[in-house]
């Protein structure tokens, strides 16, 4: 199929601006032009004369008009060409916001970063050694709170440049899991229990995995005990070990444990049991740590680290910010006690 030269394009469509085309997304989303006119904080009469624009240019163009007026207090009423061409302008505006990211990024003047709860802290300390060449440079830091399972189809998207977190990596998967990533490997460790048992009915500091199934557990139902419990006992893990609670965030869990509401143990990190015994997690006092050791399964560990797509950083010169700040983690990594 020949392509049209810049000379060949209608002028109407030339005369269409992205501002018109977010309108009639905005107004497809809302279902009428005051709803899009409150979303984009604009007069009513201001979007209704884009509309009306957009109809005649689409009519003469299409021989249909995208949006018809419906009576009052009822939505516009969108025609076959009109639902084909806002699902042409969200490619559209979504591939122009792809591409000026993208040359952000490349140029160095945006970087955007994930982080867990628990490595921020190590992430903050290395931004402090970059702030001065971040701040010379005009670079646009982002940092975001990233959950455990969203930690790589965040970088797979380019949503993140980089990401401070935890994976789950069982022996024998490694190369299929990190393949499209460049790791930087703070720690490897196992898991521990928070409990609030008292010692005489959960006596000692460790427990070995094998008999988790005759604990009352509290699991949280997402993320890195999730992926390690599939590990060793497969995705219906539930059915095989008795779970008192199901929480979606620790902090829940340290609640429920701490209140007596649920009697057992909480599977968490082993850096975040550490941290409990050590005092430096508030929201677990009170609860004692044990260290989860053996396997019930396949050999399996929480891996922290930095990662980021592999081989974007070799692309950039060394004083781009991706590589400046994988600089100054690494530094960091050899006197940080880690927390995840």
């Amino acid at each position: 199929m020949a392509l049209l030269g810049p000379q060949q394009y209608p002028t109407e469509l030339l005369d269409t601006t992205m501002d018109q085309l977010r309108t009639l997304i905005v107004v497809h989303e809302t279902g009428t032009a005051l709803g899009a006119a409150r979303r984009l904080g604009r007069e009513q009469s201001s979007v209704q004369k884009q509309l009306d624009t957009m109809n005649r240019t689409f009519s003469g163009l299409c021989g249909e008009e995208l949006v018809l007026k419906q009576g009052r207090g009822r939505d516009a009423l969108f025609t076959a060409t009109g639902e084909a061409l806002v699902e042409l302008a969200r490619r559209t505006l979504g591939e122009w916001s792809d591409g000026v990211r993208d040359a952000r990024r490349r140029l160095g003047r945006t970087l955007s970063v994930g982080t867990t709860r628990y490595t921020l802290g190590f992430l903050l300390d290395a931004v402090e050694r970059v702030t001065e060449e971040f701040g010379r440079d005009d670079v646009d830091l982002k940092v975001t709170h990233v959950r455990t399972g969203d930690l790589f189809a965040k970088l797979r998207s380019k949503e993140l440049d980089l990401v401070c977190g935890s994976v789950v990596v069982t022996e024998g998967k490694e190369a299929e899991v990190f393949g499209p990533y460049e790791v930087m490997e703070w720690r490897r460790s196992g898991l521990s229990l928070l409990t609030n048992l008292p010692p005489e009915t959960l006596p000692g500091t460790s427990f070995h995995a094998r008999a988790l199934p005759g604990l009352p557990l509290v699991v949280s139902a997402r993320g890195l005990i999730d992926r390690f419990l599939t590990s060793w006992y497969g995705p219906d893990y539930g059915q095989k070990l008795s779970i008192a609670a199901e929480i979606e965030a620790a902090h829940y869990g340290f609640e429920l444990l701490r209140s007596g509401v649920v009697s057992g143990a909480m599977l968490v990190t082993r850096g975040i049991g550490e941290a409990a015994a050590d005092g430096r997690l508030p929201e677990a006092g009170g609860l004692r740590t044990l260290e989860l050791v053996g396997e019930a399964g396949p050999r399996t560990e929480v891996l922290v680290g930095v990662f980021t797509r592999r081989g974007e950083r070799g692309s950039y010169a060394p004083s781009h910010p991706l590589n400046l700040l994988w600089d100054a983690l690494s530094w960091e990594s050899g006197r940080w006690w880690f927390r995840s």
